[in-house]
């Protein structure tokens, strides 16, 4: 079993659920300046790094892409922009929706992804599933569904989000042959690029202080490039489908947060389809360890 590839993604999805208790520090500020300076931020650090700290890494890189194929070459420019511009749309919408239309409709959103990212994995990639796979997708599904009960709107903005974030996940599994932190250094560049108009025009209605500069660089180290690259090195040893199902850890995290520490009321509804979704984590990982678990087996007889 590739533990390594496992303990990455875990890392990553763990990271980003606490995420919402630096956010809430935060909240004095608008959504849009925690975007544009956690993404100018992460690409400013990320240059730095690949430039002057792995210089080495940077030569080398660029020496195996000249010597890959015209077709490769092509796929892996196009993958890479179409990265950036799925990960601007993906920030750039949960903020809109953050401020336009509810905080639920982002919890929703990445509840719904996983099963979004299982379902494109296993048309476009052609991944496959296991049976008991398809009943975890179909716990999940009906969780988000009971979940989303009284709020279409809600419901269609939560899809744009997981949508945007799915493609990025499925993308990335034709996306193994430079250096990963490039490959996130460049997806930043071009995510950044796509929303710079947007920065660019943008009216800020708060004074930054000193505060605000350090949450946003531990933002864009602890929240944006660490778990971003550990996501796409799991992606390396890992389907699409079973990296997006870890995405279920950072709503199962932020329910925790919300009742344990923000002291947050929990509907019996909503407490059932998060123990729904725990389940399905269980039923589908199941089937996978299972598998590895016979294949040894056969190895060894």
């Amino acid at each position: 079993m590739n533990s390594k590839y496992y303990i990455a993604v875990i890392t990553a999805f763990t990271i980003w659920g606490f995420f919402s208790v630096v956010l809430k520090s935060l909240d004095a500020f608008s959504a849009f300046d925690i975007l544009s300076y956690r993404t100018l931020g992460s690409l400013g650090i990320m240059l730095f790094v690949s430039l002057f700290l792995r210089p080495k890494t940077l030569k080398s890189t660029i020496s195996t892409f000249k010597g890959l194929g015209t077709s490769v070459k092509k796929r892996i420019i196009v993958v890479n922009i179409l990265s950036g511009l799925f990960l601007a749309l993906n920030w750039y919408i949960y903020i809109y929706v953050m401020n336009n239309v509810s905080v639920s409709a982002t919890s929703l959103a990445y509840l719904i992804c996983p099963i979004l990212t299982m379902v494109l994995a296993y048309l476009i990639l052609k991944e496959k599933l296991f049976k008991l796979q398809w009943v975890a997708v179909i716990l999940s599904g009906t969780a988000c569904l009971l979940l989303s009960l009284g709020n279409i709107t809600d419901l269609f903005y939560s899809m744009i989000i997981a949508l945007s974030y799915a493609l990025y996940l499925v993308l990335q599994r034709k996306n193994h042959e430079i250096d990963r932190f490039l490959v996130l250094t460049f997806q930043v560049f071009f995510a950044v690029l796509f929303l710079l108009p947007f920065i660019v025009t943008y009216d800020s209605p708060n004074e930054k202080t000193p505060f605000f500069y350090g949450m946003l660089a531990l933002i864009a180290v602890v929240f944006t490039i660490i778990p971003m690259y550990l996501n796409i090195y799991a992606l390396k040893g890992l389907n699409s489908a079973v990296v997006g199902v870890f995405i279920y850890l950072n709503p199962l995290i932020n329910f925790g947060f919300a009742i344990f520490y923000f002291k947050e009321k929990v509907s019996l509804l909503e407490g059932v389809c998060y123990l729904l979704i725990l389940i399905s984590i269980f039923v589908f990982n199941f089937s996978v360890i299972k598998n590895r678990i016979n294949r040894k087996r056969a190895v060894h007889i």
